[in-house]
């Protein structure tokens, strides 16, 4: 009896110890201000390499080769290595982006295009002298005046300027 307890006490002891590696994985650096600090991220790149207290096991590692190279160099590379797979996918990220934008100007510039064209067609519908009428507010047909007709052709010609190349 007394020694299933002992086993289980242990076992479970194990257990703690190996479920804590994880959170050893911890940094720690001396901020500016003299304070020890503590973060599952890397200090901030002002942080002297002499001020990096502790790092993750595998930072270590990594950062290993650069305090062998000369200071000058240590100094110019980064503290970590960067990720393979999140490289990748910020790749990614920035081509689905750009694809999206180039999209989007796709779709503006088939706009214009349409505009231009009917601008263009309303011009020459309304510089051809032929009658025409529209729908006022009140849903009553009038027949487009002189002045009204000097309107809409001015209104057209900003349209097609604006929308069309030249």
């Amino acid at each position: 009896m007394m020694r299933c307890r002992l086993a289980a006490l242990v076992s479970i002891a194990l257990a703690g110890a190996v479920l804590a590696l994880p959170a050893a994985a911890q940094w720690k650096w001396r901020g500016a201000n003299g304070q020890i600090q503590y973060s599952d991220l890397p200090p901030p790149a002002g942080v002297a390499e002499k001020d990096i207290l502790q790092r993750p096991s595998a930072a270590t590692l990594r950062a290993a080769a650069p305090a062998a190279a000369p200071a000058a160099s240590a100094a110019s590379q980064p503290a970590a290595a960067v990720d393979p797979e999140l490289e990748a996918k910020r790749k990614k990220a920035e081509q689905d982006a750009a694809a999206k934008t180039k999209e989007e100007e796709q779709r503006v510039a088939a706009a214009k295009a349409d505009n231009c064209k009917r601008a263009r067609e309303q011009l020459r519908t309304l510089e051809s002298g032929m009658r025409m009428a529209r729908i006022n507010e009140k849903g009553e047909r009038e027949v487009l005046d002189d002045k009204m007709r000097a309107d809409e052709v001015k209104r057209a010609r900003d349209v097609a300027g604006a929308n069309c190349a030249q």
